[in-house]
Formats: structure tokens, C-alpha cells, sequence
């Protein structure tokens, strides 16, 4: 691999996610869906996240780059071809759990010269576009930017600087993360801020909101339709299957 650049551009946003390997990614969903289901539906909103931060880039005109931060590993086939056809850099995931792989992203980007860094996953494929510029708008007045999911976590998160302590003693997984991280930063002293709550996909209760929203975007005109083709796909087949496995 070749030895990383130093950034020239003062901003990243970081896409954080996992290969769709089977029975390692949307387990919580398993069953009813199976776990080739599960990987499938992953990998689509992996692609919808980086398209879509892609768009809010080209729209929106923010000057930044954007990493793929990958786990298992960033030689898998999977990240080499999202890096050839999307235009990302690639990192590896590195830490024991969540919040030490987050940790050791921001690290790895602020080393490498970046002044606002923007980490957000890959479980919100309908999040509004303009989410993104406001994240890093706010980062400019905020020591701390937060995007609050319905389930009590968050789904987005951006510092200007490395903040290790962030990270660490967070229940993951939980109700608690987030404001256990609200914690944290008043204790720190930090100037903090939240973007829109936001539903994720973690739960079958949020992939069968997830399939209402989508059906209700289909009625729209095509310009205004918010899903990927791709993910509209994929959402009606497994509520096909569901109603029948009911």
C-alpha cells in the first residue's frame, strides 16, 4: 500500500463501513431475513451513502475528501471497487470495538492535516443531502457535531479535533450513546451541536419503517424520489418475502 498523502484540502468526510460478507453485517435483522438478505440490503446502502455524499459534494460545492473507512480490511474486493468507481480513499477500521475504530479514524485524518473531520454511517440511505453540509457548517462555531438516531445512538459525528475520551466507557449498542457522549462533552468542555434526528436501520422495526418510507417515495415524480433504484429493489422483494414467510 502505498504511503498516504497529506490532505490539501482542510475538510473529510469518512463513510463508515463493513464489507457485506454474510452473517457478519445486519445480523440484528437475522432472522427474518436471512443473511444473504441482510448483506444484500448492506452493500446497497453502502453504495446509496457514498452516491449520496457524492452528490451533497457536487451540489452543495463542499471542498472536502472523502475516505471509506472499511472493516474487515480495506483489500477486500469489495472496497477496491467502491474506491475505482466512487473516487474514495481508503482506510482500515482499527480498534476492539466501535468507538476505538471511530477514535482511531479521526486520528489517522487529522495526522494526515485535516481541520474538520466528518464520520457518518451507512445505516441512514434516505438521510436529506443537505444534512451533510449542515454538519460541517456547524462544525465552523461547534467543537463537537452530533446526529441523533431515533434508537438513542447517533448516526453522524464531526470534531476538529482528536477527542479520545469521546469514545471510550460508551455503552455501544445502546439507548445511551448518545447522551452519554452529550456527557462527556459538557464535562470536557466542549462546544457541541446536533443535526436532524434521524431514523437508522438496526432493528426489523426500522427496516419494515424503512420499507413504508420507501413505498411512499415511489409515488413521487422521479426527480424528487429519494431511494436509489437499487434499494427500492431490493426493499420491495424482501417485503415480498416477509408477507409470505408470515
Amino acid at each position: 500500500m502505498s504511503t498516504p498523502k497529506l490532505s490539501t484540502q482542510h475538510s473529510a468526510l469518512v463513510i463508515f463501513a463493513k464489507a457485506p460478507i454474510p452473517g457478519q453485517v445486519k445480523t440484528r435483522l437475522c432472522p427474518p431475513l436471512t443473511p444473504d438478505e441482510a448483506a444484500t440490503l448492506h452493500g446497497s446502502f453502502v453504495l446509496d451513502t457514498l452516491e449520496r455524499t457524492k452528490a451533497a459534494v457536487a451540489r452543495f460545492k463542499l471542498q472536502l475528501d472523502r475516505h471509506l473507512a472499511c472493516a474487515p480490511s480495506s483489500t477486500h474486493v469489495f472496497f477496491k471497487i467502491m474506491q475505482e468507481r466512487q473516487g474514495v480513499q481508503l482506510i482500515n477500521q482499527v480498534g476492539e470495538d466501535v468507538g476505538a475504530r471511530m477514535n482511531q479514524a479521526f486520528e489517522t485524518l487529522f495526522a494526515r492535516g485535516y481541520r474538520h473531520v466528518v464520520l457518518v454511517g451507512t445505516d441512514v440511505p434516505s438521510l436529506p443531502l443537505e444534512q451533510y453540509k449542515q454538519a460541517f457548517a456547524l462544525l465552523e462555531s461547534n467543537d463537537l457535531v452530533l446526529g441523533p438516531a431515533l434508537d438513542g445512538g447517533y448516526y453522524l459525528i464531526g470534531l476538529n479535533r482528536s477527542i479520545p475520551d469521546l469514545f471510550t466507557d460508551i455503552p455501544w449498542s445502546t439507548k445511551q450513546v448518545l447522551a452519554r457522549t452529550q456527557e462527556k462533552a459538557r464535562a470536557l468542555g466542549l462546544r457541541s451541536a446536533l443535526t436532524d434526528l434521524w431514523r437508522d436501520v438496526d432493528t426489523i422495526e426500522d427496516l419494515l419503517a424503512l420499507i413504508d418510507a420507501n413505498a411512499l417515495d415511489a409515488k413521487k415524480p422521479k426527480h424528487e424520489q429519494v431511494f436509489s433504484g437499487r434499494t427500492t429493489g431490493a426493499l420491495q422483494l424482501i417485503a415480498k418475502r416477509l408477507r409470505s414467510r408470515a
